[in-house]
């Protein structure tokens, strides 16, 4: 009974001095002046870097609202996906916004705002490549980049399937366009994009891996950041500048996003 009771005391002390410790992370960028964001710059059309060199996209230009409205400068830090939870978790970064996929796995370090994005993520392959489902792939090449959200789908649903993981997202899509792998697992824009500058690929989507809507993402703690990200994402949601992004940037037509 003791124990129970200290077990109790114990919680409700964490609790009374969480927002206290999350406040403080918030009012951290606000009095710094500067909020810094973790953004992929191999990843058109949410980052990437323009023929004048400059970082532009999606996120590039969600991350420059979200400065403006904190009234904050904007610190872009280029990352990969393999780096995108260890740049937060080591204080490099205060923010992810590079079309992250939210997961259970990796809901255990970090959090995740409401999406700002509907996505999914696929295999593709050539026309001529009778692929069905994951029981069709039999040694068929994959690539995919490691740790990112199409790696452990695909790794869940084809155990045995042959995927040859890339460290970043422009090596693994430069494996399957120049004919290195047979297959390639990544997101949708992403195959969209890249398959419109490389016809010659003939590509299309054979199977559908999850919906992977994209998540803004914070160190574990980060309340008050949380809560202010969700209600912005609310607030450009109704007055439309969500749906500009989408129009602008992924050529449709925002659709219904779904709630955490």
């Amino acid at each position: 009974m003791r124990r129970l009771i200290g077990i109790c005391a114990a919680l409700v002390a964490a609790c009374a001095l969480a927002p206290t410790a999350a406040w403080a992370d918030l009012k951290e960028i606000l009095d710094r002046g500067t909020i810094r964001i973790g953004t992929q710059m191999d990843d058109p059309p949410f980052g990437y870097v323009d023929a004048n060199g400059k970082p532009t996209g999606f996120d590039i230009e969600l991350g420059q609202m979200i400065g403006k409205a904190l009234g904050v400068k904007v610190e872009v830090e280029q990352i990969i996906g393999a780096n995108r939870i260890p740049y937060l978790l080591t204080n490099k970064i205060d923010l992810v916004i590079s079309a992250m996929g939210a997961t259970p796995e990796r809901a255990v370090q970090v959090m995740f705002t409401t999406p700002y994005a509907a996505l999914y993520l696929g295999v593709y392959g050539p026309k001529d490549q009778k692929i069905a489902g994951p029981g069709d792939l039999g040694s068929l090449r994959i690539a995919a980049t490691k740790g990112t959200t199409q790696d452990t789908s695909l790794t869940a649903m084809a155990p045995t399937a042959n995927i040859v993981r890339f460290e970043d997202d422009t090596t693994s899509n430069t494996a399957y366009l120049s004919g290195q792998t047979d297959l390639w697992a990544t997101l949708n824009t992403i195959a969209i994009d890249l398959s419109k500058k490389n016809p010659a690929r003939n590509t299309e989507l054979k199977f559908k891996l999850r919906n992977s809507p994209a998540h803004m993402a914070m160190r574990q703690g980060d309340f008050q950041l949380l809560h202010w990200l969700d209600t912005y994402i609310f607030f450009i949601k109704g007055n439309g500048e969500l749906q500009r992004l989408h129009r602008t940037w992924l050529g449709e037509d925002i659709g219904d996003l779904p709630t955490l």
